[in-house]
């Protein structure tokens, strides 16, 4: 498809698109799904829970938070991640906006 026009979207598509990048990855799915079980976790404990290496899991934590899905604080040595409630409320938001568009469509 060549080079990505993305000036050729809105915003908001663009927005969209990147959160949807972001979770599209089944590793990233299970990071959210983990911290959506306990208040706060160092990336040691996910690293706990997923088959995969330190530097991998870092990696897709990086890429969470790059697309603002997660939020991290520094205590101490550790860093402590949580989901970002806004990230989420934006998602919902557009998945209610194509469920209200869709009721009014016949198929």
């Amino acid at each position: 498809m060549g080079a990505s026009k993305t000036d050729s979207f809105s915003v908001e598509q663009n927005e969209i698109a990147n959160l949807f990048k972001a979770l599209s990855h089944p590793a990233r799915i299970a990071i959210v799904d983990y911290l959506l079980t306990v208040d706060t976790c160092i990336c040691g404990d996910i690293v706990e829970v997923l088959p995969l290496a330190q530097p991998t899991v870092s990696q897709h934590l990086k890429e969470l938070k790059n697309a603002n899905i997660i939020k991290g604080t520094i205590e101490g040595t550790a860093i402590c991640y949580c989901i970002n409630p806004a990230i989420i409320d934006k998602i919902e938001n557009h998945f209610g906006v194509i469920r209200q568009k869709l009721r009014n469509k016949c198929c």
